[in-house]
């Protein structure tokens, strides 16, 4: 007889957030700082090289970009890096230079 013949073992669950699954987020109504990032999570550039997002002065941004044009939080993203002032890398589909236009027409 199978060590599990009364069921499934107590220890069963294994938490998708806590293994980082794409499309599973963490509670976002507290205000502590994880639950603000939770929608890294699900941001595609987590499950893709990081280097195409941090290309070198002159180097291509066209792969991260678009990566980020199917990204389900894109819109979380660029917000991230506007409100943190983020100046290297391309952040909601948006490269520096273009981030840093957004802010001067919103300002």
């Amino acid at each position: 007889m199978s060590q599990y013949s009364s069921g499934a073992p107590e220890n069963w669950f294994v938490d998708p957030v806590q293994l980082g699954v794409p499309g599973v987020r963490r509670n976002v109504g507290t205000l502590d700082e994880e639950a603000a990032l939770a929608w890294q999570t699900d941001a595609l550039c987590s499950q893709t090289d990081p280097e195409a997002f941090f290309p070198e002065k002159g180097g291509s941004t066209r792969d991260a970009k678009r990566v980020c044009t199917s990204c389900d939080v894109k819109s979380e993203c660029l917000e991230y890096a506007l409100q943190n002032d983020e100046r290297f890398g391309i952040w909601g589909g948006l490269s520096e230079r273009e981030r840093r236009k957004l802010k001067r027409r919103a300002s």
